[in-house]
């Protein structure tokens, strides 16, 4: 009976340490609540006064070229119209200092349907000091009346792909500075070839004009019929500590057909099982031709 009594006990001892030893992950509920916070200031002090609350100190917007939130909206008049928007695709990092949503906005400035303009919205978030999320990045593109609601797809982070926390923030920095370098590289070869190689499975695309296209086959479908060709170069990057979650940003020249056009990028990066970096996300923002 003893020895049962101290088999149970080695046990025990053995799943309290389990547990003791599971990571403590961050729920993405954390970031739903930060958008719709967001929304509602929106709607209660204007589209202005609630960009500067929620900015990070380093956010930026496109306008269409980067430019520091507080910059753009500290030096224009408030805003007309309305601005409402519902998250549908979510992830925050396993310790919470980096996390994205997006989803389908309506801006109005006019009382008739026809003054509706429809698109997606990309918005990257990132804790401050106080472990609150702020606004990291906000861009957006615009398309026709969507036909059908968006697919809701909110995913706690997977402990099974954590690796060790980062202990030099500017390393973690450089490998995606570094992975987004290889890919606009690799776009200049084939453009189909690196979507292959570097998208997530069930990544997502945002192309002005066009409704979000979720996967890595629709995605290589969209970019072969519409004939589209790229070069980009990286501006910047950043990385969550806990190695799971990532951004970069950038320039873009896309061959469309025959008519070439410059957009701003952006693209939200996640780690697999096998611990590589995929693209789940990709965005572009277009802006004015030479």
């Amino acid at each position: 009976m003893r020895k049962i009594f101290s088999a149970a006990v080695i046990l025990t001892c053995f799943a309290n340490l389990a547990m003791a030893q599971k990571p403590d992950l961050a729920h993405v509920d954390k970031v739903i609540k930060a958008e719709d916070n967001f929304n509602n200031l929106v709607a209660r002090k204007g589209i202005k006064a609630a960009f500067l609350e929620v900015a990070d100190i380093e956010g930026i917007v496109f306008k269409p070229n980067p430019v520091k939130i507080t910059d753009f909206y500290t030096n224009i008049d408030k805003q007309p119209g309305t601005l409402t928007w519902q998250p549908k695709f979510a992830r925050i990092s396993a310790n919470g200092d980096l996390a994205f949503t997006a989803g389908p906005y309506v801006y109005q400035n006019g009382k008739t349907d026809d003054d509706k303009v429809y698109g997606d919205y990309v918005s990257i978030w990132r804790t401050d000091e106080n472990n609150k999320l702020k606004l990291l990045m906000d861009l957006g593109i615009q398309h026709p009346e969507p036909e059908q609601d968006a697919i809701t797809d909110f995913q706690e982070p997977d402990s099974s792909k954590l690796v060790a926390p980062s202990k030099d923030p500017f390393n973690g920095k450089s490998v995606i500075l570094a992975t987004d370098k290889i890919f606009n590289h690799s776009l200049s070869i084939s453009t189909l070839a690196s979507y292959k190689e570097f998208l997530s499975p069930e990544g997502r695309y945002y192309f002005p004009g066009f409704e979000p296209m979720i996967g890595q086959d629709k995605v290589m479908k969209f970019i072969d019929n519409e004939a589209i060709t790229i070069t980009a170069e990286t501006t910047d990057a950043g990385r969550s500590t806990s190695n799971d979650l990532a951004y970069s940003y950038g320039t873009a020249r896309i061959t469309k057909g025959q008519v070439v056009s410059n957009y701003n990028y952006v693209r939200v990066w996640e780690i697999d099982k096998d611990h590589k970096w995929d693209i789940l996300l990709e965005v572009f923002s277009a802006v004015e031709n030479d």
